[in-house]
């Protein structure tokens, strides 16, 4: 059963399958009325792990990605310095929804992209992934603990 995104972000990381060279993955979905789209995305939940995101990366796999969960619903704000390609950043609040999609981002750009409202996770995906899905703000983010 899929649970909203701010349930999930409280699961004890035993709760997912921990690969040691890095980020956990989870199933991920994103609904938008009828449409339902289904990602693997990995979970960069210590500092570290937000910290170098995806950095140094040549490519990201269509139906994956990377979520940052935060502790406490915030703005939040991030660049690209050493991050290879573009990404679609998606700004989910608490409930799921969608607060802001940063389409494309520029690789390597030190200009902050950053969340309109207070938020309690920041999805990166594909660039091109949201247009090319046709995923807007009016969609909810889940995504269920394995």
């Amino acid at each position: 059963m899929m649970v909203a995104l701010a349930a999930a972000m409280t699961l004890p990381l035993a709760a997912c399958n921990q690969k040691a060279e890095g980020p956990s993955t989870v199933p991920l979905t994103i609904r938008d009325g009828d449409m339902v789209h289904q990602f693997t995305v990995e979970v960069a939940r210590t500092e570290a792990e937000q910290q170098r995101g995806l950095m140094f990366r040549t490519s990201l796999p269509a139906d994956g990605g990377m979520v940052f969960p935060f502790a406490k619903p915030r703005f939040a704000s991030f660049w690209m310095k050493n991050t290879l390609i573009p990404l679609d950043m998606i700004f989910v609040r608490a409930d799921g929804s969608i607060d802001r999609i940063a389409e494309n981002t520029i690789p390597e750009s030190l200009e902050p992209v950053a969340s309109g409202g207070e938020v309690s996770a920041v999805l990166e995906l594909a660039g091109g992934t949201a247009t090319r899905l046709g995923i807007d703000e009016d969609a909810v983010v889940t995504w269920k603990a394995r």
